[in-house]
């Protein structure tokens, strides 16, 4: 059985709580949990056993915090145990229930540590802390790897990349959001689902933190723009403390009460977290098999996100502030061969109060290093500034590493219709999401004509639907070249972007700025050029939002 040939075609149901069973079996408080994975099997094929028996289809493994942070040189034996149960339990129940779609999750939680910069864990010493638990139960056979109760977009990036690069199984991931709809970090469902869509996750949602009922609005927000299958775990209401035991308000029929009205949002996956039962996943199931499944559907839509913000593209111009570029500029250079980071964080703080949407983020000189130059500046951007960042570069490791460590979905630029920019590119693009600026040019240059260019245009959405790049994640840079060279060129790049925007339903943006250069009173060509870009159907506009000249 592969899980994709259910996920988004039936409702799938998942087990509940481990703590709350185990709890029941004797486990202490402080007592780490996955340890019963070797001391006490049984128990442990018990809990995998009692929630499939009530007719859940997903059961986790008790791996939620095995990592080498907490169990240094025993990950492996205790996840490689933890999947022998669940898979030990699946087919005790197989033998007495027959075949039904079950599937062993490989559960991973976070690590406990906040990463860098906003804490002291190192991004690719994340990776490699999942890395090691997805190798060990892709290995003892799980079927699908689950991340959960992630708080913080960045730590779920390096779960996500951990397991994309370690194993083939699926990959689900729940995140942990507050009663207003916000992660631990700032990120709310429009910040999150880019990113995660981006990554190729193949479903997400949400799970703890809350019960059913205030989860609701943030489950109607989520169905509503991920185009992916929805998982809703919540919790058994609010914890409270009786006899020293931690007990939550809602029972199995009250719980499965609220998750049928959960169901019937549109989601594709639900069960339950803290608190919750095997009497809560059996109830929950009795009435909520028969809700009707809405197959999940592309929603459409052009984001760029930071770790705490979303920019949509489309819905308004969209002002990329390019103060953060040598081009032009020798105190930026000097900046750089200096590394004066501060100047450059500056700059980015400027644009920000200036009123930017996004700011465009270009460290290439010939005498520095580029691809490490360019993982610090964004690393060190992201730590200062909101904002989402547009990384500006031709070289592809400089990008690589980039692209990597951002913290959401950030826009790209660039690629252009030679197909070994295109073959460089789109393969990053592909695996770690973002928003890609298509230039119109290829190995015969800037075409003089409008045609030429919307030719090129349509040559890089083909290429973006070969690599599975959604075509709304394209936008096409017309091309704004001197005027002081070619009197002609403003009007082939006005149609250019008229056409983009009319006949091929696409996004487009311009560096408005080059059609000024060597002019002067550039600020108002600039300005009346912008207008007219912006009447023939202009989305992104990289200017300088402090107004220099």
């Amino acid at each position: 059985m592969n899980l994709l040939d259910y996920l988004g075609n039936r409702i799938l149901f998942c087990d509940g709580a481990s703590g709350s069973f185990l709890q029941a079996q004797g486990l202490q408080p402080g007592e780490l949990p996955e340890t019963w994975n070797i001391e006490k099997p049984e128990i442990i094929t018990a809990m995998a056993e009692a929630y499939f028996s009530v007719g859940a289809n997903i059961v986790n493994t008790n791996t939620f915090g095995a990592n080498a942070l907490k169990f240094p040189g025993q990950t492996e034996k205790i996840v490689t145990a933890a999947v022998g149960h669940v898979r030990e339990a699946r087919d005790r129940v197989a033998e007495e229930q027959g075949k039904a779609p079950r599937f062993v999750a490989l559960d991973i939680g976070p690590t406990g540590k906040l990463l860098e910069p906003m804490g002291d864990l190192a991004f690719e010493s994340a990776v490699e802390l999942f890395a090691e638990v997805v190798r060990a139960g892709s290995h003892a056979g799980a079927d699908l790897v689950l991340i959960e109760t992630m708080s913080d977009t960045l730590e779920a990036k390096a779960a996500v990349l951990a397991a994309k690069e370690n194993c083939d199984l699926p990959v689900c991931i729940t995140m942990t959001f507050d009663e207003s709809g916000k992660l631990l970090t700032g990120g709310d469902v429009r910040t999150v689902v880019p990113m995660l869509e981006g990554l190729n996750v193949d479903a997400l949602g949400i799970n703890c933190g809350l019960g059913p009922e205030p989860m609701m609005p943030i489950v109607e927000e989520l169905v509503k723009i991920a185009s992916v299958p929805v998982i809703i775990n919540p919790n058994a209401g609010i914890p409270h403390t009786e006899d020293a035991n931690e007990v939550y308000d809602l029972g199995p029929e009250r719980f499965a009460e609220l998750m049928e009205k959960i169901a019937g949002l549109g989601v594709h996956v639900i069960g339950g977290c803290c608190g919750t039962t095997p009497e809560h996943i059996r109830e929950t199931i009795r009435r909520c098999a028969g809700a009707k499944v809405v197959p999940p559907a592309v929603k459409g839509g052009t984001f760029t996100t930071s770790y705490s913000k979303v920019v949509e593209i489309g819905s308004k111009p969209v002002i990329i502030g390019e103060r953060i570029n040598p081009t032009g500029k020798k105190k930026f250079q000097e900046a750089l061969r200096r590394q004066d980071i501060d100047y450059i964080l500056t700059q980015a703080i400027e644009q920000d109060e200036s009123g930017a949407d996004v700011l465009d983020v270009n460290v290439g000189l010939p005498d520095i290093d580029e691809p490490e130059m360019m993982e610090t500046i964004v690393k060190r951007l992201q730590s200062v500034t909101p904002l989402p960042l547009q990384i500006d570069t031709s070289d592809p490791e400089a990008l690589g590493r980039a692209l990597r460590c951002y913290n959401g979905k950030p826009m790209i630029n660039s690629v252009n219709g030679k197909r070994e920019s295109i073959e460089s590119v789109m393969p990053l693009v592909r695996k770690y999401g973002g928003v890609l600026v298509g230039l119109v040019l290829d190995e015969n240059g800037i075409p003089e004509t409008a045609d030429e260019r919307v030719a090129i245009a349509r040559r890089i959405y083909e290429a973006a639907d070969e690599y599975g790049i959604p075509r709304s994640d394209i936008v096409i840079d017309g091309l704004a070249m001197a005027v002081s060279s070619d009197s002609r060129s403003a009007l082939t790049t006005l149609e250019t972007i008229r056409r983009v925007h009319d006949e091929l339903g696409g996004h487009t943006i311009l560096g408005v700025s080059n059609i000024s250069f060597g002019l002067p009173r550039r600020e108002i060509v600039n300005s009346t050029f912008l207008t007219m870009a912006l009447t023939k159907g202009l989305s992104c506009a990289i200017i300088n939002p402090n107004n220099e000249a």
